[in-house]
């Protein structure tokens, strides 16, 4: 059954990788995925795409563990899904591995109650503690690093708003 949707934005993937990723992603998939690929001006010798899901709930999670395997891959994947259930969001870097969030219908992120409080307590009442612990727990590190490679490439929608305008696309269903 196919309750859930979303985009997966490969940032930066080696050229001799590109169709292994595009296979593992059919695979996970269950079908054949069909990648226009893009020249990353931020890496020589790699390329960027945009790509369009459908499947099943869980499968950004399948995709993500799927991908992050891939050497010097970095990528975001996406996924809204069915109304009453929140979505979710994947940030993978060489550097940093896979961050994870949960996204509501409008993309934004959710930090749950245990991780605030878990901020408060590591911060003590010092503010740069504070802030320092609140930009973990919204994956910050991962978009510095993703930022550049976002803006690369000219896309026709910013990856931020295309994930956002996909999830808002479900939740009118």
């Amino acid at each position: 059954m196919n309750d859930a949707h979303g985009v997966i934005f490969i940032h930066s993937c080696p050229v001799a990788l590109a169709p292994h990723v595009a296979w593992t992603i059919g695979h996970v998939l269950g079908s054949e995925a069909r990648i226009e690929w893009v020249t990353q001006p931020c890496e020589e010798g790699s390329v960027c795409a945009t790509v369009d899901w459908e499947g099943s709930g869980g499968s950004a999670a399948r995709l993500a563990s799927a991908l992050r395997g891939w050497d010097r891959t970095r990528f975001e994947v996406w996924e809204s899904t069915a109304a009453n259930r929140d979505g979710v969001r994947y940030l993978h870097t060489p550097r940093l591995g896979v961050f994870f969030t949960l996204t509501d219908a409008a993309g934004n992120s959710m930090v749950g109650e245990d991780r605030v409080r878990y901020a408060m307590e590591m911060a003590r009442g010092n503010a740069t503690d504070l802030q320092h612990e609140l930009s973990l727990a919204l994956g910050m590190d991962w978009d510095d690093e993703l930022e550049p490679y976002r803006r690369s490439v000219d896309r026709p929608l910013s990856v931020t708003r295309r994930a956002r305008e996909n999830a808002r696309s479900i939740s009118q269903r």
